[in-house]
């Protein structure tokens, strides 16, 4: 999926009002109006789907192949069946690697996209569905964009531990999110709770805190479950999504590098070069007359 210069920006401004929605115990100042309020991540959580809707009806007008679509569809489909595959196991999300490798292949706006339909298809499957649910969406949709946004040159062995290295910081940022997202709401009184008004540097530290005593073991086992999947099926899915894309109408990225190495799918080598056909008349080749 192609982004166009208003797509972008449009995706980039909704970024940061998303930032702004997670961060915002963070950044309010003693005496604000939503300083201390509880209400106030229930209110963000109305809001956030509207955001949300803006962008992907931009991305959408900017003009989405039926075979893009599809792919949307397929991949957000068996993101969701594995997703509910690692329901109730601690730690295991098996939803992440699928799309780190297809934000790669298919680019940013393909992958934020992805991450959101991923989710929202997750939760109804899942029973999954409350306040949550766009905050979810939204991050997810920043590791599906963060994918498709790493350097392009890195090819074979090197990307595949690229890849690794990002699926790892980009599943603890997940839950360092979500648990931005919950915190204001956590039972107040202890040194991990959140303090309405405190220095950015205190609430800081008591969020890091509050994640490491009660999502540490949820995050480290994403993580890993994510690397894992990236390192195993990363060659193989990455081939896949390439040689789809050559196949299909759809354009890859803009800056995307050759999808394969041509000796990656004998379908693609160039044909050997013909014989000279012989002379009609049944002469030698080079239009000679056999003696």
């Amino acid at each position: 999926m192609r982004l166009r210069p208003r797509s972008a920006l449009v995706l980039a401004l909704a970024s940061v009002a998303g930032l702004l929605m997670f961060a915002w115990p963070l950044l309010v100042p003693a005496g604000a109006a939503l300083a201390g309020s509880a209400g106030a991540p229930l209110l963000f959580a109305l809001l956030l789907p509207l955001v949300l809707a803006v962008v992907l009806a931009e991305l959408a007008d900017g003009g989405i192949e039926v075979s893009a679509l599809a792919l949307l569809g397929v991949l957000s489909a068996v993101n969701a069946g594995l997703r509910a595959l690692g329901a109730g196991l601690v730690g295991v999300e098996t939803v992440f690697f699928l799309l780190v490798l297809a934000g790669r292949v298919l680019g940013p706006g393909f992958g934020f996209v992805l991450g959101c339909t991923s989710l929202l298809a997750s939760a109804v499957l899942t029973a999954g569905v409350g306040p949550w649910l766009p905050f979810q969406m939204v991050a997810a949709g920043w590791v599906g964009l963060g994918a498709g946004l790493l350097p392009r040159r890195p090819r074979g062995r090197a990307e595949v531990a690229l890849l690794t290295g990002y699926a790892v910081v980009a599943a603890l940022g997940f839950g360092l999110l979500m648990n931005l997202w919950g915190w204001p709401l956590a039972t107040a009184g202890t040194g991990a709770s959140y303090v309405a008004g405190a220095p950015l540097a205190d609430n800081l530290g008591r969020l890091l805190l509050y994640s490491a005593l009660t999502s540490l073991g949820w995050d480290v086992g994403r993580a890993v479950t994510t690397a894992v999947g990236v390192l195993l099926a990363g060659p193989a899915v990455l081939a896949g999504l390439r040689r789809v894309v050559r196949r299909t109408s759809f354009a890859p990225p803009a800056d995307a590098p050759p999808a394969d190495d041509p000796a990656d799918d004998p379908a693609d080598e160039p044909p050997a070069d013909d014989p000279p056909a012989d002379d009609p008349a049944g002469g030698a080749p080079g239009g000679r007359m056999a003696g």
